[in-house]
C-alpha cells in the first residue's frame, strides 16, 4: 500500500488535502455554510476518486456467469448508493430555522392579533385509551383561543364517542376505511366544514400517539403569513426508546434512527424549499386541500404524497425545526421493520403516480431532484444486503466482489470512508455513527428490499398497515427468525473466515476480505442483540422531573405520618422520589402523593433502596388528566437527543458480553 502511494503522488496530495480541510472543519462551527462546504467538499472529492476507481480498476469482462454478474450488480447498487451520499452531501451544504419567525409570530397572537381559527384532527385506528388520552388531553390543553379538537375514529368505538363527550372533544366516525388514514382524514374535512360554517381556514393533524406542546399552535400559525407556505411540519420526536435503542441499552446515550432526518436534513431541504410533510404534528391549509380535493389518496404515504401535490400549484412545506409534540416509537422490532417497508413502498408509489414528481407537470428541476434523492434512499437498500452477502461468496465460493488489487482498497477506499463517517458525525452533531447507524438500516434491510422488489410486480393495490402501539412489553421477546438469520450469518461468516486462513492466509485478496469480514460479524452481533428485545417493565414511560414533594402514608396504628423529599422522575401511573427517611417507609404502604402542580393523589409504595422511594400512583381521571398535561404539555426529555458515541459503544460491548 505504501509504495501504491509513492507511485501515485496525485492520490497521496488528494487525500493530505482532504483529511487537512477536515481537521480545521471538525473545529469549526457545522452551522456555518463555508464550513459545511468545505468538508462536504473534501469528503465528496474523496468519494469521487474512490468511484473512479472502482469503475475503472475493480470489475471484470462482462460474461453471463455469476461472479460477473455478482461484482456487476454490486456496483451498480453501490453507484446508487454513493449518487445518495454526494446529493445529501450538497443538500447539506444550506439549513434554515424559522424559530425567530415563529417568536415574532408568537408575541403578536399573544399581544393583539385575531387568532385564525384551527380545527385540530386526531387520526386513530385502534390504539388504546393508555395511548389515545395523552394526545386527546394534551391537545384540549393547548395555548391557543380559537381552535376545536376532532378525534377521527376508524374503528367506530363506542367507548371512546362517550370518552370524547365526556372531555369535550368531537368524535367522528365513517362506516368504512376506504383509503385508510388519508380517507380518516377527509372524512373529518367533511365532517369539520358542515359544523362551522366551511371550517377552520387551518387544520392541524395529529397520530393518535402525538402529544403536542401547549404552544404548538402559536408557534405555528403565524408562519402561515407567507403565502405560499402550505404546509408547515414539525419533526417528530418520541419519548419511549425505539428496538434499537433498547435492546442494544443506550436509550441514554444515543439518539433514535430518524433524528439526524429529523434534525438535520429537513431543514436543509427546507433550505432548498423541498422540505416534506411526515404525516404528523403539522398544520396544513384548508384552501390549500380545496385545490387537490383533499387529502391524497391512493398512497400508503399520504403525507410526503400531500407535499408533492400541493408543489405545482405553488405550495411550499415549512419546516420548524422544533420540538412542539412527542409520541411514540415503534416499540418493537416488527412495528419498526413493517414502519419502514411502508415507507419505502410509499415513496415509490407517490413517485409512479401520474401526477407525481417523476411524470407529473409543474416541477420545477430542483424539486425532481430532491425526490429522486429521497427515492435513492430506499432503492439503495439491497446494497445493505449485499454488503453482508460479499464476505460469504468469497469464503465459500472464491467468488469475489473487488477485482484487481485489493489492498488498493486502502489507498482508495478506506480513506473515502473515514472521511465520510468523521464528515456525517460532524455535520449530524453525533446523531449519525458507524455501527449504530448500520445496524438501523441492517434490520429493517431485509423487508425494505423484499418490498421493493415486490413493487416492482405490484406498486399499488396494497393494505395500509397502522403500527400497533401500547402493546405489553413486560417479557423476553425473541425474534426467532431474526435471530436465527444473523445468529447463521455470524456463525458461516467465522467458520469460512477460520477455514481460509488456516488454508492459505497469504493468497491474494484474503486481507481485505478479512477485514471485510470482521467488520460484517460486528453488524451481525449487533443486529442479532436487537432480536432479543428485553422486557419493557413499565407501561408508562418516565420523565425526568425534580420538585418538592410529599408522601402521606398511614402508620400501622392508622396514625398518618409524612414524609418530604424531591422527586426524581414521573409518570402517569409512578414516581421516584428521593426522601432523607426513605428507611422508615416499608414497601406495600398506602396513603397519598402531593406535587404543588398536581395535588394529592392516592398511592402506595412500592419499593425503597438506597434513599429512593418508588411510588406507584393510583389517579382518579381527573388526576391522570393534571398529570398528562403536566408531564406532554411541555416535556422532559427523557430519551437521548444526541449521541455520545464512547458510551454507546461501552453499553454494546456491555450488552454482547454481559447480557
Amino acid at each position: 500500500m505504501f509504495a501504491y502511494f509513492l507511485e501515485n503522488r496525485m492520490l497521496v496530495q488528494i487525500n493530505a488535502g482532504a483529511f487537512l480541510i477536515a481537521v480545521l472543519c471538525l473545529r469549526g462551527d457545522r452551522h456555518r455554510a463555508a464550513d459545511r462546504w468545505l468538508f462536504g467538499t473534501a469528503a465528496g472529492v474523496l468519494l469521487v476518486v474512490y468511484y473512479v476507481w472502482r469503475a475503472s480498476q475493480t470489475l471484470p469482462d462482462w460474461r453471463m456467469d455469476f461472479p460477473s454478474l455478482w461484482a456487476h450488480a454490486f456496483f451498480g447498487f453501490e453507484s446508487l448508493t454513493i449518487a445518495y451520499t454526494l446529493i445529501s452531501i450538497i443538500t447539506l451544504t444550506r439549513t434554515s430555522d424559522h424559530s425567530a419567525a415563529a417568536d415574532a409570530s408568537e408575541a403578536m397572537l399573544r399581544r393583539s392579533r385575531p387568532a385564525p381559527a384551527v380545527d385540530i384532527f386526531i387520526a386513530t385506528y385502534n390504539e388504546g385509551l393508555d395511548v389515545l388520552e395523552k394526545t386527546i388531553v394534551s391537545a384540549l390543553a393547548i395555548d391557543y383561543p380559537n381552535f376545536r379538537v376532532w378525534v377521527l375514529d376508524d374503528t367506530r368505538r363506542d367507548w371512546l364517542k362517550a370518552y370524547c363527550a365526556r372531555v369535550g372533544a368531537c368524535y367522528v366516525t365513517r362506516p368504512d376505511n376506504t383509503h385508510a388514514k388519508a380517507g380518516n382524514l377527509n372524512n373529518g374535512l367533511m365532517h369539520s366544514a358542515a359544523q362551522r360554517g366551511g371550517g377552520a381556514p387551518f387544520i392541524m393533524v395529529l397520530d393518535a400517539d402525538f402529544a403536542p406542546n401547549r404552544n404548538i399552535l402559536l408557534r405555528i400559525v403565524g408562519l402561515f403569513d407567507d403565502p405560499a407556505v402550505g404546509v408547515v411540519q414539525t419533526p417528530q420526536f418520541y419519548y419511549n426508546a425505539d428496538p434499537i435503542q433498547y435492546n442494544l441499552r443506550s436509550t441514554e446515550c444515543w439518539v433514535d434512527e430518524q433524528r439526524a432526518f429529523f434534525d438535520i436534513m429537513q431543514p436543509a431541504k427546507d433550505a432548498w424549499g423541498t422540505a416534506f410533510c411526515i404525516g404528523t404534528s403539522f398544520v396544513v391549509r384548508r384552501e390549500a386541500l380545496a385545490r387537490i380535493g383533499g387529502f391524497p389518496t391512493g398512497t400508503v404515504t399520504e403525507d410526503i404524497h400531500l407535499t408533492y401535490r400541493l408543489m405545482p400549484h405553488g405550495y411550499t412545506t415549512r419546516w420548524l425545526n422544533e420540538r412542539l409534540s412527542v409520541g411514540l416509537s415503534a416499540e418493537g422490532l416488527p412495528e419498526y421493520i413493517s414502519q419502514r417497508s411502508r415507507w419505502g413502498l410509499g415513496t415509490i408509489q407517490v413517485a409512479l403516480t401520474a401526477d407525481g414528481p417523476l411524470r407529473g407537470r409543474g416541477y420545477t428541476g430542483l424539486q425532481r431532484l430532491h425526490y429522486i434523492h429521497g427515492l435513492l434512499h430506499w432503492i439503495s437498500r439491497p446494497f445493505t444486503l449485499m454488503l453482508l452477502a460479499g464476505p460469504l461468496l468469497y469464503w465459500y465460493f472464491d467468488v469475489p466482489t473487488l477485482y484487481g488489487d485489493p489492498l488498493q482498497f486502502l489507498a482508495y477506499g478506506v480513506p473515502a470512508l473515514l472521511l465520510y463517517w468523521a464528515y456525517s458525525i460532524w455535520v449530524t452533531g453525533s446523531r449519525a455513527m458507524p455501527i449504530f447507524t448500520e445496524v438501523t438500516q441492517i434490520v429493517a434491510a431485509l423487508a425494505v428490499t423484499a418490498t421493493l422488489a415486490s413493487a416492482v410486480i405490484k406498486p399499488f393495490g396494497r393494505p395500509f398497515k397502522v403500527t400497533n402501539k401500547g402493546l405489553d412489553r413486560s417479557k423476553l421477546v425473541v425474534h426467532g427468525r431474526f435471530a436465527a438469520l444473523y445468529g447463521a450469518l455470524f456463525v458461516l461468516t467465522g467458520m469460512g473466515l477460520a477455514r481460509a486462513v488456516a488454508a492459505d492466509a497469504d493468497a491474494p485478496g484474503v486481507s481485505f476480505n478479512i477485514a471485510w469480514t470482521v467488520v460484517s460479524m460486528v453488524l451481525y452481533l449487533a443486529s442479532l442483540l436487537v432480536c432479543f428485545e428485553l422486557p419493557r417493565p413499565r407501561k408508562e414511560e418516565r420523565f425526568p422531573y425534580r420538585a418538592r414533594a410529599l408522601l402521606r402514608l398511614h402508620g400501622a396504628d392508622g396514625t398518618p405520618r409524612e414524609f418530604a423529599g424531591v422527586t426524581q422522575d414521573l409518570s402517569c401511573n409512578g414516581a421516584g422520589l428521593f426522601c432523607a427517611r426513605a428507611a422508615d417507609i416499608r414497601p406495600g404502604a398506602e396513603g397519598a402523593f402531593w406535587l404543588a402542580s398536581l395535588g394529592w393523589v392516592p398511592c402506595q409504595v412500592a419499593r425503597t433502596r438506597d434513599g429512593l422511594v418508588g411510588v406507584s400512583l393510583r389517579p382518579d381521571m381527573a388526576a391522570r388528566h393534571r398529570l398528562i398535561r403536566l408531564l406532554f404539555s411541555e416535556p422532559a426529555h427523557n430519551i437521548a437527543n444526541q449521541g455520545r458515541p464512547r458510551v454507546a459503544i461501552a453499553q454494546l460491548l456491555r450488552r454482547a458480553f454481559a447480557g
